[in-house]
C-alpha cells in the first residue's frame, strides 16, 4: 500500500526553543524514509514520533549550517547501533566535504553499516537529477543563501489507471489485466487489446523541500506542481528587510513561492526563535496561498498519496 506521510522532528531554526527542537523532516515514501536536515536532537525526536532508525533510505542536507547537519553523527552512529539492513544515501553539497566526514566519523563507534555518500554537484545552476530508481526520481537546486545551499525535489513516476468501463467492453478480465499490465498488450479472442485503450496516464506525485533562501526562481522550479512544498518561513512578512539581509525568506515569501509554482499545499516552517507563536506567519501565508500549514513538532502532515488519474 502506498503511504506518502511527512514526520515533522523540529521546526526551529537557528536556535531550539522550549516548544520548537532544531530541523528535522522525515518523509515516508512507500517503503523508503528520506530524512532531510537532521539537526540537533533528531534522535530524541524520532523516539517521540515512534519512528525507527530502520526507516531511514536516503539522507538530504540541505547546507552545513549546523542547524541543518549536527544530528547526521548521531544519526549516522545510531543507524549502526540498529544494524540497519539496507544501505543508505547521503546527499549533501560537495563543497561542504569536509564537514560531511568530520559528522560521518565524530566519534568513536563500530560503523556497522553501508553509508553511500552522494555530493551534489555544483556544476549545475538549476534543477538537475541526483538519483533515480524505477519509482520515483529525486532532482536538486541551487538556493540563494549565505552559502552553497541546495533545495531537493521527490517526483514519482508517471503511470497508468485503468478504466473498468473499458476492460469490461473489450473482455479483459482475470489474469488478463495482469498481463496486460506487465506487457502493455494482450489477445483476447482474435484481437490485440494495448493498454493505451483501456487506460489513463497518471501523473506522478511530487514533494519539494527548500530552506534558507531567499526568493528565487530555483525554488520556484522545485516546487512546480508539488503536491507537498515544505519551506522556510523563518520570519514574518514585516521583518522581511531583515530576513534578505540574512538570506532567509519570509512567510510571505513562501506563500508567493508556492503561488508561482502551482504548488498544492504549503508547509511553512524553520521559524526564528524570536516568535512566541507563527499565527502571523500563518495568516500572512493563507492570504496569499490558502492551502497553508504552519507546521509543529511531531505533526504528521498526509493525505497526498496519489494523484488521480487525469491531474
Amino acid at each position: 500500500m502506498s503511504l506518502r506521510e511527512l514526520v515533522v522532528l523540529g521546526t526551529s531554526s537557528q536556535v531550539p526553543t522550549r516548544h520548537r527542537n532544531h530541523n528535522g523532516y522525515l518523509l515516508r515514501w512507500d517503503d523508503e524514509g528520506f530524512l532531510f536536515d537532521p539537526g540537533e536532537g533528531t534522535q530524541r525526536q524520532m523516539t517521540f514520533a515512534e519512528v525507527p532508525a530502520s526507516a531511514i533510505s536516503r539522507v538530504f542536507i540541505t547546507h552545513f549550517h549546523g542547524d541543518h547537519c549536527l544530528g547526521l553523527a548521531g544519526t549516522v552512529q545510531r543507524l549502526s547501533l540498529d544494524r540497519v539492513p539496507r544501505p543508505v544515501t547521503v546527499h549533501y553539497p560537495e563543497s561542504g566535504q569536509v564537514y560531511y566526514e568530520r559528522l560521518r566519523h565524530a566519534s568513536i563507534f563500530h560503523d556497522a553499516i553501508e553509508i553511500r555518500s552522494a555530493p551534489v554537484s555544483e556544476q549545475h545552476a538549476g534543477l538537475q537529477p541526483i538519483a533515480e530508481t524505477k519509482t520515483y526520481r529525486v532532482f536538486a537546486a541551487r538556493l540563494d543563501h549565505s552559502v552553497p545551499t541546495f533545495g531537493y525535489r521527490i517526483e514519482e513516476r508517471s503511470g497508468r489507471t485503468f478504466l473498468p468501463e473499458r476492460l469490461a467492453e473489450l473482455g479483459v478480465q482475470g489474469p488478463h489485466v495482469g498481463e496486460l499490465s506487465r506487457r502493455g498488450e494482450v489477445t483476447i479472442g482474435d484481437r490485440r487489446v494495448t493498454v493505451d485503450e483501456v487506460s489513463v496516464e497518471r501523473e506522478g506525485a511530487a514533494f519539494a523541500f527548500v530552506m534558507d533562501t531567499r526568493p528565487c526562481d530555483n525554488a520556484v522550479a522545485l516546487a512546480r506542481g508539488a503536491d507537498l512544498l515544505v519551506m522556510e518561513a523563518t520570519y514574518t512578512g514585516a521583518d522581511a528587510e531583515i530576513a534578505h539581509a540574512h538570506a532567509h525568506s519570509t512567510s510571505v515569501d513562501a506563500a508567493n513561492t508556492a503561488l508561482r509554482a502551482g504548488s498544492r499545499r504549503l508547509a511553512i516552517t524553520h521559524f526564528s526563535q524570536r516568535y512566541v507563536s507563527t499565527d502571523q506567519h500563518l495568516a500572512e501565508a493563507r492570504a496569499i496561498f490558502p492551502e497553508t500549514i504552519a507546521v509543529k513538532d511531531l505533526d504528521r502532515v498526509g493525505g497526498w498519496a496519489r494523484r488521480r488519474a487525469g491531474g
